[in-house]
């Protein structure tokens, strides 16, 4: 085991647990539960943001083999996931956190289903998940497996992880769409159309008749 895991260790937990409390957060029907969870990830998803954006300057700056160096080579991956959480993921986390604070002056206020779709919106849970999800290349390499050393195990390495980042996607999407279908307005009926026995065409009609009708009768 090289000594630059324990540098991944800390910052591959915290990523993952923003990406455990990411996933959550549509499952809560609570207002202000939602805001204090929201509250917990905007601390990890900070958090993480400055512990790789930390390991991969000192890595920049240092010339070597040191452990940080070994440490940001393998944050490369996560790189690019963690830069969309940092331009899109914590702006819509403070929006989700300020929405749910307006209705959260009671404990048992309910969350109401377009704020739990923008919990479930994908540019929350899916980057802070992906990133979580690059570092374990890094990690499995710092203990000493090398899963980009043989062909025979890179090409599925790759693929498996492909797969679970279009699972990750497909899942929050569907999770979002059906949120959102629940916060829809109910559709408005179209007005009920008269009976025909009540249409104004019928006394008309019935006047026609009985005009017509008329010398019939003796």
């Amino acid at each position: 085991m090289d000594d630059h895991l324990t540098v991944l260790l800390p910052v591959a937990a915290v990523w993952l647990a923003a990406g455990v409390v990411a996933d959550g957060l549509p499952r809560l029907d609570r207002a202000r539960a939602l805001r204090r969870r929201t509250g917990w990830l905007s601390a990890l998803t900070v958090a993480g943001l400055v512990l790789t954006a930390a390991v991969l300057l000192l890595g920049l700056q240092s010339a070597g083999t040191t452990a940080i160096d070994r440490a940001a080579d393998g944050l490369l991956l996560a790189a690019a996931p963690a830069l969309v959480v940092a331009v899109c993921t914590v702006r819509r986390v403070r929006r989700l956190r300020a929405g749910a604070g307006a209705f959260a002056a009671a404990p048992d206020t309910p969350a109401p289903h377009g704020l739990r779709a923008a919990a479930a919106h994908p540019l929350i849970g899916l980057p802070i998940q992906v990133t979580a999800l690059a570092f374990v290349p890094a990690v499995v390499s710092a203990t000493g497996v090398d899963l980009l050393a043989t062909p025979a195990v890179t090409g599925p390495a790759i693929t498996v992880g492909v797969l679970g980042v279009l699972a990750i996607g497909v899942r929050h999407a569907l999770r979002h769409n059906r949120l959102a279908e629940r916060a829809l307005p109910p559709a408005t009926l179209p007005p009920a159309q008269p009976p025909a026995s009540l249409t104004p065409a019928q006394p008309l009609a019935a006047r026609a008749s009985a005009r017509a009708a008329g010398p019939l009768h003796v």
